[in-house]
């Protein structure tokens, strides 16, 4: 699929040794001589999808109309300068009102362009503060008939979304400024959290959206069902109960897996206690967290759950929300509670980090382009200095569209000095999952932050005692045998790898290895992750959510990784080091680069010798009977390792305390 020759091109285009992009001039709105193909708008996903025939005409679509920034081809040298150790600019970032009177669209080319949207028939529903995108809606009749189209139903991972199957055509009415148009299709549905469980399911069920579905606003979706991981036999520190009762592996009897690591302990093991305790604890810092919905009980839940493990609740007026005024919809397609153990953790482990900082969570209508319009909306606003983001599409098979989409407020980002963190991922290099060798769209972009997993081992008394890649395997036991003989079957572990989309980017040059830039062709390219924290759900973080039992609805504990609490942990990092520099970190990766090697981060490495731990789970999740499973960690078992240096299961490392506090505020 040809992602790049849309008409604003997002190209892969050495400028500086950055990744640009192309856009034309956004000034007065002339008319284009002829039609335009936005060559590329077809979705990848639609290749592998069973067509269910042509989407009823009557069916409403909701899309945006994205503009192009003014001066663009000096972005990707500005961002280079601002984010640069050892620049004349470096860290002088941008203020939103000097972002938009040099690249935001003129007023004149977004009225234009609302203009021009009203005479096709579309109703218009708003733009952004910086009119980088302005809403609009049609019928599914208009939209074919205004973009050269006919969308079409279709059968995809469980779910019914609509797409066309050919690419979309711009009007030679529109604006010069129109550069995109996101959110014809369906695509930005398969976003899902990347919280992991190793026990149980993730993400979002099947279901079907938009004009394949009713979609009718209402409440958020409520409490989950209950979920139990992490119960007794277990441990409270790496290695505290020996499982002795169940088959020896390798050699020796494994360990109980952890109950959950709670704040506390992932703060000392990180070396993060002494920066808080000095003070560098997120004061004057806002963590911004993006969604799907909003839990009722989202507040309620973090401070029981701060009382009970030693951090201070939120004081008043230091977490808020910013809600859909309109309410939620397409719970089904997006799996409406599945949501629930996002919201907790992100909120409890990224205050956990940084308990001063404020909070800002972004509830999105739905986990489709409503949440994409979230966090674009929470950058061009500027709400918060840090912005993490536990949730992406499986792959980058995503319409050029949606890449322009997020590499714009990616790029805005960079400018105006928000450090924003994308999960990178919970399946390795997704072979296992979807049959292919890929990563994980956004978080490939080069000016977001994709942040990996790692296991890790917690002493007695909160030290770091050894971190190692997340790459899970599972062995059950079975009549007495450890089924299948360990290392057993892949089940789960860090995204990373090699991106198909995006050129390498200059701060990468000196520090990823061919063979992983290379490993697709020739040409280097963007690798990631770029970072990483605590993943793995067997040596998780303990949430606590309010969910719906058998018994009743109530408050309860259980533990859960991903990579989705890897992001909101190192945003709470981010927030410290804030705190630490009197001003915003900002875009990070230049200076992230630079300590690939140093003492500033824990260099992650493979096992010598096989590492195993024994864990209890319920077959139903809730209660009733049990079974127990041998999980082996950083199986290597998929094409990306841990390895000295940069590798592409852990990117650069993990951070090593006060030296990661010196290093980053020096500059590397």
């Amino acid at each position: 699929m040809a992602l790049f020759r849309a008409r604003r091109v997002v190209t892969v285009l050495a400028l500086g040794g950055l990744l640009g992009t192309v856009i034309p001039s956004g000034g007065a709105s002339a008319a284009p001589a002829a039609p335009t193909d936005l060559a590329g708008t077809v979705p990848g996903w639609v290749q592998s999808a069973q067509n269910l025939g042509v989407s009823a005409g009557s069916g409403s679509v909701n899309f945006d109309v994205l503009l192009s920034m003014r001066d663009a081809a000096q972005v990707p040298a500005e961002i280079a300068a601002l984010s640069t150790p050892g620049s004349a600019q470096y860290r002088e970032w941008l203020t939103t009102a000097q972002f938009r009177a040099t690249y935001a669209p003129t007023a004149s080319s977004v009225s234009a362009t609302e203009s021009w949207l009203r005479g096709e028939g579309f109703t218009v529903g708003g733009s952004l503060a910086s009119g980088l995108y302005v809403q609009a809606s049609g019928t599914v009749s208009q939209v074919d008939a205004v973009f050269g189209v006919t969308l079409h139903d279709y059968t995809y991972q469980g779910r019914t979304l609509r797409a066309n199957n050919t690419d979309l055509t711009l009007p030679a009415s529109a604006p010069s400024a129109v550069s995109s148009v996101v959110g014809i299709d369906d695509s930005a549905f398969l976003n899902q959290p990347a919280d992991a469980t190793d026990g149980g399911p993730a993400g979002a069920p099947a279901g079907a959206v938009n004009g394949a579905g009713a979609a009718t606003s209402g409440p958020a979706p409520g409490p989950p069902p209950g979920v139990n991981f992490g119960f007794p036999p277990c441990s409270a520190y790496y290695g505290q109960e020996s499982a002795t009762t169940v088959p020896t592996a390798y050699g020796s009897p494994p360990s109980w897996a952890i109950c959950g690591y709670t704040p506390p302990t992932l703060a000392s093991a990180y070396g993060i206690t002494p920066e808080v305790t000095a003070g560098d604890n997120g004061t004057g810092v806002t963590i911004a967290i993006t969604d799907a919905y909003a839990e009722s009980t989202l507040l309620a839940d973090n401070n029981k759950y701060d009382n009970l493990h030693g951090v201070a609740p939120f004081a008043p007026g230091q977490f808020s929300e910013i809600l859909p005024k309109n309410g939620f919809n397409e719970v089904n397609a997006c799996g409406g509670s599945s949501w629930g153990e996002e919201q907790a953790l992100d909120v409890e482990s990224s205050h956990g980090m940084a308990p001063d900082a404020k909070v800002v969570y972004v509830g999105a209508a739905n986990c489709g382009n409503a949440l994409n319009n979230a966090w674009a909306k929470a950058i061009d606003d500027h709400i918060a200095d840090v912005i993490t983001d536990s949730w992406g599409d499986e792959g980058e098979a995503v319409p050029a569209s949606m890449v322009d989409f997020y590499n714009t407020f990616a790029e805005e980002a960079a400018l105006t000095g928000i450090s924003v963190n994308f999960s990178s991922g919970d399946d390795g290099d997704e072979v296992f999952a979807t049959g292919k060798k890929q990563v994980d769209f956004p978080g490939t972009d080069p000016y977001l932050t994709a942040v990996g997993g790692t296991s890790i081992a917690v002493g007695a008394d909160g030290q770091y005692l050894f971190e190692h890649g997340w790459e899970n395997a599972y062995s059950t036991l079975t009549n007495g045998v450890w089924t299948p003989a360990p290392p057993g079957v892949y089940s789960s572990g860090s995204g990373g790898g090699t991106s198909k989309l995006f050129a390498q980017p200059y701060y990468q040059q000196a520090a990823v290895p061919a063979s992983i830039s290379e490993a697709l062709g020739p040409k280097p390219m963007r690798a990631i992750p770029d970072v990483s924290m605590v993943g793995d759900p067997v040596t998780g973080f303990l949430v606590g959510e309010t969910q719906a039992f058998p018994a009743g609805t109530h408050y309860g504990e259980y533990r859960l990784g991903g990579t989705s609490l890897s992001s909101p942990l190192f945003a709470g990092v981010e927030a410290d080091l804030d705190s630490a520099l009197g001003a915003p970190l900002g875009f990070a990766n230049p200076v992230l680069y630079r300590l690939v090697g140093t003492s500033a981060v824990h260099d992650i490495l493979a096992p010598t010798s096989p590492i195993a731990e024994a864990r209890v789970d319920y077959l139903n999740e809730v209660n009733g009977a049990t079974f127990v499973r041998l999980r082996t960690m950083d199986v290597q078992f998929t094409s990306i390792h841990s390895g000295p240096g940069y590798d592409d299961e852990t990117g650069v490392g993990t951070p090593n305390g006060a030296a990661f506090f010196t290093a980053l505020e020096s500059g590397g």
